[in-house]
């Protein structure tokens, strides 16, 4: 792939022709009784939604989802948001770059490195039961599991973000489990990576991540429990000793309210640590995201994921 600008360093006002990663697209109609194209785009820099003004039916049909795309736009702001006005959007032709990898925002560690600390963390799972279902859920979605983001837009919402995330709240559940000797490290480890297997069944992937049917239906917590349910009976453990109902319930509460997913609420320790250490690993993922589009000495655009809240990204020393 040939080296071109990031859609980050592109300033307002200035011209955009290179390639791009075709994240979403949908057809529409002005008042005017017009079709146009709303669209976003992404690079390993950012991504950024757009319009494509008298859009014709050959373009409409000729570009799809998940596609690396060439095109021209100029960069622009629209309610405080940058935005694209597209002049000109195509598929790409044979001999130009067509990788979606080469333009996707991935996880900060190679997956080689997640796999190998996640199976140093399994030995640590000291219970048998949750030693059990972890193993056999983990060697069930391996390659999902790696690969998936762990949001279509929010937190970690990038390649290998699910495991990125799972890895980092088995590390605080680490350190907090040494601080607090009250609290079963086994079952933290256990919750922190089973928490979010639901999404390699919620999301369509890590390529113009969309939510499946199941997933908006359903939604991950349910779908995760449903998995674990079909692993106890797989490998005939007792779905109603107290060691499987725990491992579901610490699941099935990470959430912490009713308002925000949550089956139940935590009523047990560990139940509540995980919870408020999802909480913690997902705020830090979304204040870095916010900063790392932000100038020094500026307040960031208005960030859904932080409850609408501009955060400000101070001056360099």
């Amino acid at each position: 792939m040939s080296e071109q600008k990031l859609l980050r360093e592109y300033e307002v006002d200035e011209r955009i022709e290179g390639f791009v990663l075709l994240k979403d697209i949908e057809a529409r109609v002005t008042n005017q009784g017009k079709p146009y194209l709303t669209v976003t785009v992404a690079d390993r820099s950012m991504e950024i939604k757009g319009n494509k003004w008298d859009a014709t039916q050959a373009e409409i049909e000729a570009l799809k989802a998940g596609d690396v795309v060439a095109l021209t736009a100029i960069r622009q702001v629209y309610q405080d948001k940058p935005q694209l006005k597209i002049l000109a959007i195509r598929p790409t032709q044979l001999g130009e770059p067509n990788d979606p990898a080469d333009y996707m925002v991935a996880a900060p560690m190679k997956t080689k490195d997640m796999e190998e600390e996640v199976n140093a963390l399994l030995f640590q799972i000291v219970n048998p039961t949750w030693s059990r279902v972890v193993r056999f859920l983990l060697n069930k979605y391996h390659d999902e599991f790696y690969k998936f983001p762990a949001a279509k837009s929010n937190h970690h919402a990038f390649a290998g973000g699910l495991a990125f995330h799972s890895l980092s709240i088995a590390r605080l559940a680490q350190s907090v489990a040494k601080q607090y000797p009250q609290l079963d490290p086994s079952l933290l480890l256990a919750g922190a990576i089973l928490h979010d297997l639901g999404k390699v069944l919620e999301l369509s992937g890590p390529i113009a991540t969309r939510y499946t049917v199941p997933g908006n239906l359903i939604g991950h917590i349910v779908l995760v429990d449903e998995q674990i349910v079909l692993a106890a009976n797989e490998l005939k453990l007792d779905l109603f000793s107290e060691d499987m109902v725990i491992l579901r319930h610490v699941v099935l509460a990470h959430h912490g309210q009713l308002d925000y997913g949550s089956p139940v609420l935590p009523l047990m320790i560990e139940a509540n640590v995980l919870h408020q250490l999802d909480e913690i690993d997902a705020n830090i993922q979304s204040f870095t995201s916010a900063l790392n589009e932000t100038e020094p000495g500026t307040f960031s655009n208005k960030q859904w994921a932080l409850d609408n809240r501009s955060v400000y990204k101070p001056s360099e020393k």
